[in-house]
């Protein structure tokens, strides 16, 4: 009789939690384990609370994320030319979840601060750790601490930016923008990984350059050098026809040989930030 009673208090309880299943009572309970969103934004002068996440923008800010850890699983297994090719796809989509939350106005602080965080990932600790895997392992202390000096720059570079990011100029960054320093060291990656510079082939002397291109790259993302930002252009408007014409040569012109182009095209950028300081004093100086 006890065993039977038993069975029967099974029972009971069995066809309680189908009657809760079937109820979705148990479902909210679940819901338990992740707290929802909560984000205070202001509208006509009133604070106001929002619940949940924009879903679009955050989809491409997740993409550039899993670029950047890709790249790095990539570095890791020696496919250096995917990883390089990687940070170049996560520099896409970072500058598409921008546009597109401004396009369809959604953006959100939860959007800047993921936006913030996968930067981080795919343009800080990603390029060092491709550099590294590449150039810098074989180098001792010097080659992980170059690495570091890059990292540590680049978060410096994106608190910096996110503390002064309604006062600064838009037209122009301070310091080198983070995708752009990247851009650098993948492309640096990806001509040399073409030529055959890779493993034993890669010359001692070679890692050590690429080593103090690292820290300099490093270095130029937390200087006071103004870049300018592109975030003038309006892409809605209209243009001079030849302004495509322009385009399509550009475009044409890294078919020949994409990662010679773009490390040129990339390096010419970081240069014209001092050069655009310099030719600042002068004026200064001439009034």
């Amino acid at each position: 009789m006890g065993a039977i009673d038993d069975k029967s208090g099974q029972n009971s309880d069995a066809g309680s939690v189908e009657q809760e299943s079937a109820s979705g009572t148990v479902a909210p309970r679940l819901d338990l384990l992740v707290d929802e969103h909560e984000e205070e934004v202001s509208e006509n002068g009133r604070t106001v609370r929002h619940r949940g996440i924009y879903l679009l923008p955050n989809l491409f800010t997740t993409a550039a994320l899993f670029a950047g850890f890709y790249a790095i699983i990539s570095a890791m297994r020696g496919d250096f030319e995917n990883a390089a090719v990687a940070i170049f796809f996560a520099m896409v989509l970072d500058g598409l979840d921008g546009r597109i939350a401004r396009l369809t106005n959604t953006s959100s602080k939860f959007g800047e601060e993921f936006d913030s965080l996968s930067d981080m990932v795919s343009f800080g600790v990603a390029p060092a750790l491709v550099v590294f895997s590449w150039a810098l392992g074989d180098l001792g202390k010097f080659g992980w601490s170059t690495a570091f000096i890059y990292v540590a720059c680049a978060a410096l570079r994106l608190a910096r930016f996110n503390t002064q990011i309604d006062s600064a100029d838009k037209n122009y960054f301070t310091g080198l923008a983070s995708p752009a320093a990247a851009a650098i060291l993948a492309s640096a990656v990806w001509v040399c990984h073409d030529i055959g510079l890779v493993g034993d082939d890669l010359p001692r002397e070679l890692s050590f350059f690429v080593g103090i291109l690292t820290a300099t790259v490093g270095f130029l993302m937390i200087a006071n050098f103004p870049y300018y930002s592109f975030k003038g252009i309006d892409f809605r408007g209209r243009v001079p026809f030849v302004v495509m014409i322009a385009v399509v040569l550009v475009f044409g012109l890294i078919t020949l040989d994409p990662p010679s182009i773009l490390l040129v095209a990339f390096l010419a950028y970081a240069l014209s930030g001092p050069a655009m300081q310099i030719l600042n004093r002068r004026k200064r100086h001439k009034k």
